[in-house]
């Protein structure tokens, strides 16, 4: 038997395998990992006023406190993909999940305010390691209608993240268990990590058919410039867009250009690229990436808004803000375990619906926020965010295995750590072009009078941008739909 042959076989899914069955535990540990890596994303927001008031931080340093995880998992995800391909992606899962548990334990237990930043970064760093394992392992771990239910599972396990960073995150604080306060929403990672690495042998090691040496040159002029690209996107609501952000988004250009021709140029020499351009050029995966940035823009931007609508405009605690977004996450796990039989028994077209129903329930919520005014009960707007949440349920979930099942499982790590990448930017830029249209709404009411009145037309402001992506995802999946792509 050649090895080649060798190879491929023992890369062949274990759904594919005669007798064999699909690691249904493995995925349990593989969605564990993606739940904490995507909650941590969400978990500080409700948290800042107590940091700020144990640590004595300003504003700005509240500010690296969110964006330095945020830009540690986004400079490293395609990498990190790539490492998974060629060390093995169990193992960069585990050297990924181990450096998340420690960078956790060093955030929760950070004197200063200094250490607290720089621990964040070293876990967005560990995070971006091991969440493209998460993508690519099941890519090649698992077919057909296993692979739907797979991916269906960590749509729903991520989204539900993002949700319990609010809901949880809220509780801890208020909770302050063992009088540890906000330090516990780092600390509780801890023991969740151990687990997973205690878990990590049920997940099949796999690696992609060639192993070649990493493109350090690709390395860093992409991580360079996802630098130059994030940080202005993260940074530059707040700030204001000084000149050095618009600076820095232009030399982002340059770089980001000048990887795509050395990828090229390395390619054609007949080495093996950081990431295969001929995927990017791809019109099936293309698209695909394209909704995964307008869907995951308009989630990030969605939580943030509302949160700002229920504190800061009419006055909740932060755990009965986070209490608000559980009628969301009622309707996203009911649609998110119905989604997977439905894109079965439908194909596209059942996400494409989805899609349409997203636009309309954010327009309903909209409206009922800028008719209520300085009148609205957050309690009546449940239904529709039941509605918000089933959708969210209904594109997200599925929206992954549609994207992924474009590649082969050679190129499963590298497309994997590409769409992680995407999610990252898109939740970027979500926030960036929302916090201009709430800041500009803020600014233009000042006189408007009333606190809940400003805020309530600030998140109307906001939630324009969301309509209008959510708007566009619905065409381009119908589009999609239309072709009968693979389902």
């Amino acid at each position: 038997m050649s090895s080649d042959t060798a190879t491929a076989q023992t890369l062949r899914s274990p759904a594919e395998s005669c007798g064999v069955r699909p690691p249904w535990l493995g995925l349990s540990v593989l969605l564990l990992a993606g739940f904490v890596t995507i909650f941590d994303l969400f978990v500080v927001n409700v948290a800042i006023p107590a940091m700020q008031a144990s640590l004595g931080a300003s504003l700005s340093q509240i500010g690296f406190i969110v964006a330095g995880y945020e830009l540690g998992f986004g400079v490293l995800l395609i990498t990190g993909g790539r490492l998974g391909d060629i060390h093995g992606r169990r193992r960069l899962f585990v050297v990924g999940i181990a450096g998340f548990t420690l960078a956790s334990a060093l955030c929760g237990l950070a004197p200063t305010i200094e250490i607290l930043i720089a621990a964040r970064v070293v876990q967005g760093l560990a995070a971006a390691l091991l969440f493209p394992q998460v993508y690519a392992s099941i890519r090649v771990s698992f077919s057909a209608d296993d692979a739907r239910r797979a991916f269906g599972l960590l749509g729903m396990t991520l989204g539900l993240a993002a949700i319990a960073g609010q809901v949880v995150g809220g509780f801890l604080v208020e909770a302050n268990l063992f009088g540890l306060g906000w330090r516990m929403i780092f600390l509780i990672n801890v023991p969740i990590g151990v687990i997973a690495i205690l878990m990590a042998p049920f997940i099949p090691e796999t690696y992609a058919p060639e192993r070649p040496s990493l493109d350090w040159s690709g390395v860093a002029l992409v991580s360079l410039g996802l630098t130059l690209l994030l940080v202005p996107l993260i940074e530059g609501p707040a700030q204001g867009w000084p000149l050095w952000t618009l600076a820095s988004l232009a030399g982002a250009a340059v770089l980001i250009a000048a990887f795509y021709g050395q990828q090229e140029s390395r390619r054609r020499a007949g080495g093996e690229p950081l990431v295969d351009m001929k995927l990017m050029r791809q019109s099936c995966f293309a698209h695909g990436g394209l909704l995964v940035v307008l869907i995951y823009s308009t989630s990030s931007s969605f939580f943030l808004c509302f949160a700002l609508l229920a504190q800061t405009g009419f006055g909740l605690s932060p755990f009965e803000a986070g209490l608000s977004f559980v009628p969301c996450s009622i309707g996203f796990v009911i649609a998110s375990m119905a989604a997977p039989r439905l894109v079965a028994r439908l194909g596209t077209a059942a996400i494409a619906a989805g899609a349409l129903l997203y636009a309309v329930s954010l327009g309903i919520l909209i409206a009922q926020v800028w008719l209520a005014g300085a009148g609205l009960v957050v309690a009546h707007l449940i239904p529709a965010l039941i509605v918000v949440g089933a959708a969210q349920g209904l594109i997200m979930t599925p929206l992954l295995n549609l994207v992924l099942g474009f590649v082969g499982e050679g190129q499963a790590g590298m497309a994997s750590g590409v769409v992680a990448t995407l999610q990252q930017v898109g939740a970027a830029l979500g926030v960036a072009v929302v916090g201009i249209l709430f800041g500009a709404a803020l600014a233009a009411g000042i006189d408007a009078g009333g606190q809940a009145q400003l805020y309530a037309s600030a998140f109307v402001g906001g939630m324009a941008y969301n309509l209008a992506a959510a708007i566009v995802a619905a065409v381009l999946i119908f589009g999609i739909a239309r072709r009968r792509l693979p389902r």
